[in-house]
């Protein structure tokens, strides 16, 4: 079984790293980081990733101008918000999140 490609987004080096660690500890995740949004539009169309997990340093006029970007190249992907809570938070929310596409 393939992983499932998680995006994540956030302009805090040391938060990005724990986000990043916690996805891929799973095993069945792999987390890939973006510390801004040009870097996260070209990692997002350098390969197929089913959600982006936006956090920390992510604005509302970013998140709908990188929704723009991203749904124009894949429709179906998922995005939502990760405000910090905890490693149980965060595996809830993706669970959840991707429990919806299915």
């Amino acid at each position: 079984m393939d992983k499932i490609n998680i995006l994540v987004i956030a302009d805090h080096p040391e938060i990005l790293a724990t986000i990043l660690r916690l996805i891929d500890k799973t095993g069945i995740w792999n987390g890939v980081g973006a510390d801004n949004s040009a870097n996260a539009v070209e990692v997002f169309k350098s390969a197929k990733f089913e959600l982006v997990l936006l956090g920390v340093g992510v604005d509302e006029e970013t998140e709908r101008q990188l929704l723009q970007v991203f749904k124009s190249v894949n429709p179906d992907v998922i995005c939502i918000r990760h405000f910090g809570g905890g490693s149980g938070l965060l595996f809830s929310e993706i669970q959840h999140a991707l429990s919806t596409r299915e």
